[in-house]
């Protein structure tokens, strides 16, 4: 059977000039979430298939990679139905691990929590530009925190930290699932068929609002529902403060908390970074995962079209763990969408520092390599990088290779002639 080169469909092999720029932005990550106070932590790329499919995860969980179980628990003949193949699956996100974790380990960590964590996660699904079905995430979460500090907090380190990459003039996008809630309610719907509702209005900036309407309409909502629910959003798009306007509309339905949350969450925010991205409450954020039970959001580049990093509020989730209620909150940057952009944008590391290559002809001594090494340590220890290799034949495709390495100097040693 002949071997393969090429990757596993979704997945993808990392060139030296991407992978310069995925570790120049993980480091800008890491260090501006540090300065915010959260913690690095690292949890397993498999998780129990249990906790992975306990209906928090949305369509994720038809996404898993799933695996088999080994040895003598790996029972074919009897087996009747797919837990009895598979104990275990790769992580779809590390909001579900991260959980798991505390509850673990809660005894062992400070309330509240800040927790940072970066890794790979994996989902079966159909890969696209800047979508593959393994993929790094960055997730900062706030543990213990029920206040809207929390969400405040998350937003500004998640913004200040794309600031810090170069972008400008992204949308923060802030909703609330209350709202959500009181929006159906307000218009006739049951709340058993609240996640139908939801999964429809998901649709919005793909099919728009009369698409919204008809797939309601198909799903055998009535005519009144329907046409309540659409009213709201249109009055919404007039409205001086759309926010405001719903606070007036649902106070029969809407907690005067979640609407003054909110509020609170805008002001703070704009008041306290400077520029260069928008907030904006929009009444037609969803966000897929049904384990959000609060605030959530999302930040939008118009350099990609569509949303680069989300979260929002999961109250419930650790409580599954633990048997008692912990508030959650929590933001992910999709890594692999913001080194798209950037690579898209022909990105140039900042401050990268000098590199410098010393081609060394195969002709040289023993006694002139080691001269040659000697100065490269000397030069490393100064802070420049540099490349020790032998001089190819065609010396040139060899600088130009290295020059979109990044770089910038070359020394080239040939042997003295003898005297």
């Amino acid at each position: 059977m002949a071997l393969i080169k090429k990757p596993v469909t979704g997945m993808k092999d990392i060139l030296p000039q991407e992978m310069q720029i995925r570790d120049y932005v993980m480091q800008v990550i890491k260090d501006n979430y540090r300065k915010f106070g959260f913690t690095p932590i690292e949890t397993p790329a498999v998780e129990n298939i249990e906790n992975l499919t306990n209906k928090q995860g949305g369509e994720n969980e038809k996404l898993i990679f799933k695996i088999l179980k080994r040895g003598e628990k790996l029972n074919l003949e009897t087996a009747k139905e797919e837990l009895d193949l598979v104990d275990g699956g790769l992580r779809y996100d590390l909001t579900v691990p991260l959980a798991r974790f505390y509850a673990n380990n809660q005894s062992q960590l400070p309330s509240p929590f800040k927790a940072l964590q970066i890794g790979s996660v994996w989902r079966a699904d159909r890969p696209q530009k800047g979508r593959f079905r393994q993929f790094v995430q960055c997730d900062i979460d706030i543990l213990g925190e029920a206040s809207n500090l929390a969400e405040i907090e998350l937003i500004i380190a998640t913004a200040t930290t794309l600031t810090k990459l170069g972008f400008r003039g992204f949308k923060v996008r802030i909703n609330d699932r209350q709202i959500l809630k009181a929006m159906a309610e307000h218009s006739g719907f049951q709340k058993e068929d609240f996640d139908t509702v939801f999964i429809i209005l998901d649709k919005m900036d793909k099919i728009g609002m009369e698409g919204v309407s008809k797939e309601l309409l198909a799903s055998g909502f009535s005519d009144t529902q329907v046409q309540t629910y659409v009213d709201l959003f249109a009055a919404l798009e007039t409205a001086e403060n759309s926010l405001d306007y719903l606070w007036t509309a649902l106070q029969t339905v809407l907690n005067q908390e979640v609407y003054q949350g909110l509020k609170e969450i805008i002001a703070s925010v704009l008041s306290t970074v400077e520029g260069g991205f928008e907030v904006l409450f929009d009444p037609t954020l969803v966000r897929g995962m049904s384990y959000y039970t609060g605030t959530i959001f999302e930040i939008e580049m118009p350099e990609f079209g569509s949303s680069v990093a989300g979260g929002g509020r999961y109250d419930e989730m650790i409580g599954k763990f633990t048997g008692t209620p912990t508030p959650a909150c929590g933001f992910s940057v999709g890594f692999e969408r913001i080194v798209t952009i950037l690579l898209d944008q022909n990105y140039q590391i900042p401050d990268a520092g000098k590199k410098i290559a010393f081609l060394v002809d195969k002709k040289l001594s023993t006694q002139e390599l080691c001269k040659v090494i000697a100065q490269a340590q000397t030069d490393r220890a100064n802070g420049t990088q540099v490349l020790v290799a032998r001089m190819n034949k065609n010396k040139k495709f060899q600088k130009e290779q290295l020059t979109t390495e990044g770089y910038t100097e070359f020394q080239e040693f040939y042997s003295e002639p003898l005297k």
